[in-house]
């Protein structure tokens, strides 16, 4: 899928890091630190990257990135994600922007790729992946153009924000040939995280379709997870 004016990675990383206990995003995980990590997965797949961080807080450290990269801040602090998205809007330069969490360090470029594709192939304003029949809020892919179309308040939630958009969303099905344990769905909150990703296995009716070939594209999954989808 061709992604004409490419997509802008908006990294957020500008959270309290309470449950945590220190700053998370230095924490280390196989050598890397956790933003180090979300990076290079975003910049697998985008043009360029825009780190939101706290207001007032020190610019992070990004490393030798191989697309531009630019550090801001959260005007309005304490406002959680969906305030950093938007700040992240306001910087993106890009048709299509791809939110990532900076604490999110097993995030599988193959994944967000598909997640961008799926907006690509889709007059919607945003694409987010279903695990369980459910939405997940993060990795997601947004247009800017809609979002700036919107000018949406900063203070709610992201999942709220992306129904406003209207969602593509990208199948569990789409997904798994990619992240087959679900990696990518998961974040650092408490220093035991840093043990691992854990397995998030297929489950229900898409166990039973699994072994099937993944069609290009996938129809919408249903909301719920004990209804198969029709076959193509």
């Amino acid at each position: 899928m061709t992604r004409d004016g490419g997509a802008t990675g908006i990294v957020l990383a500008g959270g309290a890091a309470s449950r945590f206990g220190a700053d998370k995003l230095a924490a280390v995980y196989d050598g890397r630190t956790l933003l180090d990590r979300a990076l290079g997965a975003a910049e697998a797949v985008c043009d360029e990257l825009v780190v939101v961080v706290g207001q007032g807080a020190a610019p992070p450290d990004t490393g030798t990135r191989s697309v531009p990269i630019r550090v801001i801040h959260d005007p309005e602090p304490h406002r959680g994600p969906r305030a950093g998205l938007l700040a992240g809007i306001d910087a993106a330069t890009r048709p299509l922007a791809l939110v990532v969490g900076g604490d999110m360090p097993w995030l599988r470029p193959p994944f967000l790729r598909a997640l961008l594709d799926r907006l690509a192939s889709d007059q919607r304003g945003a694409s987010a992946p279903i695990l369980y029949g459910v939405l997940r809020p993060l990795p997601c892919a947004v247009r800017v153009a809609a979002v700036r179309a919107r000018s949406p308040r900063r203070d709610g939630s992201m999942l709220a924000l992306l129904e406003t958009l209207e969602v593509a969303p990208l199948a569990e099905l789409a997904w798994r040939p990619f992240d087959p344990d679900g990696e990518s769905l998961q974040d650092v909150d408490r220093p035991e995280d840093l043990a691992g990703p854990v397995e998030l296995p297929v489950r229900g009716w898409v166990a039973t379709w699994a072994h099937r070939q993944v069609p290009e594209r996938m129809p919408d999954e249903p909301r719920d997870p004990g209804s198969p989808p029709d076959p193509a």
